[in-house]
C-alpha cells in the first residue's frame, strides 16, 4: 500500500512537471517579429484554490501571438496546478494562431488584431454551426523609452514623436522638445531613433496611434513594417531594447516590460491636465474608452488613439484569445470554457497588472464573462 502511495505522488509530481514544462514552451517568435511578453521570467501568477475546473480534463493546444507570453505562462501554471489539463500554447504568432484556428487545429489562439472577414469564413468551416469571435483578453502599453544623460523627465507630444521617428527632428535640444521641456537641460546631440527591423504588431499599433493622433505629421499607411525612412533598425522589441540602453541619445519603442529594465520612458502630452506615462492602470483607462465593434458575439475593439481622458496611455494594444462560439469540439470545450473563464475572472485579470500587463476594463471584461459562458 505505501509502494502504490508513493507512485501515485511520483505520477503526480510528473504530471505536474509536464505541465510546467509546457507552460515554458508558450514563448516564442511571433509573425510579426514581436516578442512582446517581456523578457521577465518568474510570472507571478494567482492563487489556484478559486479555479473552477467544472468538466475540465486532457490537455488542450493553442496558438498565437507572443505578446501575451507572461500572462499565458502564469495562467496555465496556475490552471494546470488546479486542474491537472495541459495546455500548450505555442505562441508562434498571430498570424501562425489564426491560421492553426481556421484549420482546427487548435482549441483557440491568441491574436493582436482581431479576426478579418475572410478569417471568419474560413472558420465556420470549423466551427459547425457557428463562427470564430475575439475575446479582449490582455491590454498592454507600448512605451516610448530613451537615453539621454543627464534628462530624467522628458514629456512629449504625438507631433513631436512623429517628427523623431520620421527623421524631422534631429537633434534633442531642437526647439519643439524643448517647449515640452521648460526645465530640462538638453544637449546638442543628435537623435538616434530605434525602430523594428522585423514585421510587429507592436510597430502596427504604435504607428496607428501616429495616424490617428497626428495625421498631418505621419502620412504613412501603416502596418506591421516600419515605413519611415532613416533611424536605426533593430529585431524584436529585445533588439530595440538593447539599442537604445547601448546608446546615449535614443529612443524606441517597445512594450512596457522591455523598458522596465533600465530604461526611461517617455510622458505623452494628451491633452489631458497631466502627461501621462506609460503603465498598465494607463492602459486600462485608455482601453475602458474603446468601442466594441464586434457584431453579435463578437467583441472586437476599436481604441480611440485620440483619448485626452485623464491618465489614459494611448500607446495601447490588445490581445484577443479567438475561439468558435459555436461547433467547439465536445473534447476539448469544457477544458477550453473552464480556462478561459478562469483567465477572464477577477483572479485571472489580476495576475495582469504583477507582469506589466493591462487588464481588460470592467464594462467589457464582464461582456467577455458572459459570452464565454454561452459557448457551446
Amino acid at each position: 500500500m505505501k509502494l502504490q502511495r508513493m507512485n501515485r505522488r511520483a505520477l503526480a509530481l510528473g504530471a505536474f512537471a509536464v505541465s510546467g514544462a509546457l507552460a515554458l514552451t508558450a514563448c516564442g517568435s511571433d509573425d510579426t517579429g514581436d516578442n512582446s511578453g517581456g523578457g521577465k521570467s518568474g510570472a507571478a501568477s494567482a492563487p489556484a484554490s478559486n479555479i473552477k475546473c467544472d468538466d475540465a480534463k486532457g490537455q488542450l493546444l493553442a496558438d498565437g501571438s507572443s505578446a501575451q507570453k507572461n500572462a499565458i505562462d502564469a495562467w496555465v501554471k496556475a490552471f494546470s496546478q488546479a486542474c491537472g489539463v495541459q495546455i500548450n500554447y505555442k505562441g508562434q504568432g498571430s498570424g501562425a494562431g489564426v491560421t492553426a484556428f481556421t484549420q482546427g487545429q487548435v482549441a483557440f489562439a491568441g491574436s493582436d488584431s482581431a479576426l478579418k472577414p475572410e478569417d471568419v469564413a474560413a472558420s465556420k468551416k470549423v466551427c459547425s454551426g457557428g463562427q470564430g469571435i475575439d475575446l479582449p483578453m490582455v491590454g498592454g502599453p507600448i512605451a516610448v523609452a530613451y537615453n539621454l544623460d543627464g534628462v530624467d523627465n522628458l514629456v512629449l507630444d504625438a507631433g513631436t514623436i512623429a517628427k523623431i521617428f520620421d527623421g524631422k527632428i534631429t537633434k534633442w535640444n531642437d526647439k519643439a522638445i524643448q517647449d515640452l521641456n521648460k526645465d530640462a537641460k538638453l544637449p546638442d546631440l543628435k537623435i538616434q531613433a530605434f525602430h523594428r527591423s522585423d514585421e510587429s504588431g507592436t510597430t502596427d499599433n504604435f504607428t496607428k496611434y501616429l495616424k490617428a493622433a497626428t495625421p498631418e505629421n505621419w502620412t504613412y499607411s501603416g502596418g506591421k513594417a516600419w515605413q519611415a525612412k532613416g533611424g536605426q533598425s533593430a529585431s524584436g522589441s529585445s533588439g530595440v531594447a538593447q539599442g537604445v540602453k547601448s546608446t546615449n541619445g535614443a529612443i524606441g519603442y517597445m512594450e512596457l516590460s522591455y523598458a522596465k529594465d533600465g530604461l526611461k520612458t517617455v510622458a505623452l502630452n494628451t491633452g489631458a491636465a497631466a502627461p501621462v506615462q506609460a503603465s498598465s492602470e494607463g492602459a486600462s483607462k485608455a482601453i475602458a474608452d474603446a468601442q466594441v465593434v464586434g457584431t453579435g458575439q463578437d467583441l472586437a475593439l476599436k481604441l480611440n488613439y485620440t483619448t485626452k481622458a485623464e491618465g489614459a496611455y494611448p500607446i495601447t494594444l490588445v490581445t484577443y484569445e479567438i475561439v468558435c462560439d459555436k461547433g467547439n469540439k465536445a473534447d476539448t470545450l469544457p477544458a477550453t470554457k473552464a480556462f478561459l473563464r478562469y483567465i477572464a475572472s477577477t483572479d485571472g485579470q489580476s495576475v495582469l497588472s504583477q507582469n506589466n500587463y493591462a487588464p481588460i476594463p470592467d464594462a467589457i471584461i464582464t461582456k467577455v464573462r458572459s459570452t464565454i459562458e454561452g459557448l457551446s
